[in-house]
C-alpha cells in the first residue's frame, strides 16, 4: 500500500478496501486538517468537517475512480473537504441569531474574511480585502492555498481558463493597490 498513489488508493477504497483507506487517510488528512485550518479557527467544526469529508470519500470513491481523470486524488478530497466546510458555516449561520443588520449592528465578516485577517496583514491584506470576491478566491486558492491551476479550477467549479484570467486580473489589482 505504501508505494500505491493517491489515485490508486481511491480506485481501491471503491472496492470496499479498508486498508487502502486507512492508507490515505494517514496520508492526507494531516494536510487537509491543515488547510481546514487557515480556513477556519474552531478546532470542532474542523474535526467534524474533516470526519464528514472521508465519511464522504468512503461513500463516493467509486465516482473518483469511475469518472475521467479531471484531477487529482488530493484535490478532489480537498474539494470535498472545502464544500463540507462551506456547509458547516452555512449550518452555524442559520443556527445562528437573528443576522447582525437585523440587530442594528454592523455587519460581522465573513469566515474566509476573518481567515484572511488572521492569515495577511498590513497592506497586502488591505489590498486583498479590497479585490472583488471573485478575484479574492482565486487568489486565495492560487497563493495561499497553494493549489494548482488545476486543483483551484476543480475546487472553485470554474474552468482553468476563468481561473487563469482571474489570477491575472486580481495581480494587476493588488500590483495597482499596492504601488
Amino acid at each position: 500500500m505504501r508505494q500505491a498513489d493517491e489515485e490508486t488508493l481511491v480506485r481501491l477504497v471503491a472496492r470496499g478496501d479498508r486498508t487502502a483507506f486507512e492508507e490515505l487517510y494517514r496520508r492526507t488528512a494531516p494536510w487537509i486538517v491543515l488547510r481546514l485550518r487557515r480556513r477556519c479557527a474552531d478546532d470542532q467544526i474542523v474535526a467534524e468537517v474533516a470526519q464528514e469529508t472521508y465519511l464522504a470519500v468512503w461513500r463516493a470513491a467509486g465516482a473518483f475512480a469511475a469518472g475521467p481523470a479531471a484531477g487529482t486524488a488530493a484535490g478532489w478530497i480537498w474539494t470535498i473537504a472545502a464544500h463540507r466546510l462551506v456547509d458547516a458555516f452555512r449550518r452555524r449561520a442559520h443556527h445562528a441569531g437573528p443576522p447582525a443588520a437585523a440587530a442594528g449592528a454592523a455587519v460581522a465578516p465573513a469566515a474566509e474574511e476573518e481567515a484572511l485577517a488572521a492569515t495577511v496583514g498590513g497592506d497586502v491584506g488591505d489590498a486583498l480585502r479590497r479585490l472583488a470576491p471573485e478575484l479574492r478566491q482565486v487568489l486565495q486558492a492560487l497563493v495561499l492555498d497553494g493549489l494548482s491551476v488545476r486543483e483551484a479550477a476543480v475546487l472553485l467549479g470554474l474552468p482553468e481558463g476563468t481561473v487563469k484570467t482571474r489570477a491575472r486580473r486580481a495581480r494587476i489589482a493588488m500590483r495597482e493597490a499596492l504601488s
